[in-house]
């Protein structure tokens, strides 16, 4: 067992806690001594669940449908360790047994291209929520970081009917203010921001802002909280940073809308990845994330951001018990929180 290196109280609590985090990326990672190192790092974190990226606006449907007949075999083939959830007994049942709990999502809907038919054989398949738009426009509706601020299409209500009639999670992260604010209109289930901090904190284009975090919290939904430096703040992945951030949601509207979503890179895939390498999948993601800074962050290049680790949420136990979180409160953000939606939307 790793050592934490924090309070005991806080130990206890973090060791029988559902500890959730809704996104880390994992699409473009096919080197599987990097996939064990960031397995390990969640194990030592004390995980209990992770979604992972599969594919994201950048990959169409055969390159999407390759991904998790990939990712399914990898994670099957070690069911010592490993469990693919399907429903939060699932996830109860992981937490028991010791292993961790895994399913996937897709960052943008370009993977079903258009065909609505698709989302309930991606939700078969393991795809448990995906976000609308990856930065820029789709079909669905409009990126963060797009020149427009349009809303969903009528294809994109289309849509989120399907999503919420298979159970499938609609996710507002990295999406366009516009089309946020009509998922909540639109969505008869909650809606949740898988990996997006408040530009309250740290105003930049691919925050959200106050009245998206209460429309997000109206519906019952959940704000995971991104864990990249640059998101953050000035390149700042401290574990200090990382709660300041959850108490400006908290405040905002109640802990109980409040979870982890790290977006996690192990270093060693960065390192792997080098700026040089074109079209590296993990290239473009870096690319998008210092462009969605804002060139607010003094400009890290992108192998030399920070991130929270896994490693990081016992830490982040202690400091929010230090902070007068109640043990309730501490075991929602850390994964009940979101464990509630799961129960609430998943079929």
């Amino acid at each position: 067992m790793a050592d934490w290196k924090i309070s005991e109280e806080a130990a206890v609590l973090h060791r029988d806690a559902i500890v959730w985090d809704m996104l880390i990326p994992l699409a473009g990672h096919d080197t599987s001594p990097v996939i064990e190192e960031m397995l390990q790092a969640m194990v030592d974190g004390g995980y209990t669940y992770v979604s992972f990226t599969v594919a994201t606006d950048w990959h169409n449907m055969n390159e999407s449908i390759h991904a998790l007949g990939r990712y399914r075999t990898y994670f099957l083939a070690e069911p010592e360790k490993y469990l693919l959830i399907e429903t939060v007994d699932d996830v109860l049942r992981a937490k028991k047994e010791g292993k961790l709990g895994i399913s996937f999502h897709f960052q943008g809907t370009n993977p079903i291209n258009g065909d609505l038919q698709m989302v309930e054989t991606y939700y078969k398949l393991g795809i448990r929520h995906m976000l609308i738009a990856y930065n820029i426009k789709n079909i669905i509706g409009d990126g963060c970081m797009e020149q427009t601020d349009d809303g969903l299409s009528r294809l994109g209500v289309a849509l989120v009917d399907e999503m919420n009639r298979v159970g499938m999670i609609v996710d507002g992260t990295h999406t366009g203010y516009r089309t946020t604010m009509d998922l909540f209109e639109v969505s008869k289930d909650p809606v949740i921001f898988s990996h997006s901090n408040p530009s309250g904190m740290w105003d930049i284009p691919r925050s959200i802002k106050d009245d998206q975090i209460k429309a997000c919290a109206k519906t019952g939904g959940v704000i995971s909280l991104n864990g990249v430096g640059i998101f953050l703040g000035d390149n700042d992945a401290s574990t200090k940073m990382y709660l300041d951030h959850i108490d400006y949601v908290a405040k905002l509207v109640g802990p109980e809308h409040v979870g982890i979503g790290t977006d996690w890179l192990h270093p060693n895939e960065r390192r792997a990845n080098p700026p040089s390498a074109a079209h590296n999948p993990m290239q473009v993601h870096m690319d998008a994330h210092l462009k969605a800074s804002g060139g607010k962050s003094r400009g890290p290049s992108w192998d030399k951001i920070d991130y929270v680790s896994p490693t990081q949420i016992p830490e982040l136990t202690d400091h929010m018990l230090k902070r007068g979180y109640s043990e309730k409160e501490i075991r929602g953000v850390l994964g009940e929180n979101m464990m509630g939606v799961a129960k609430k939307v998943w079929k």
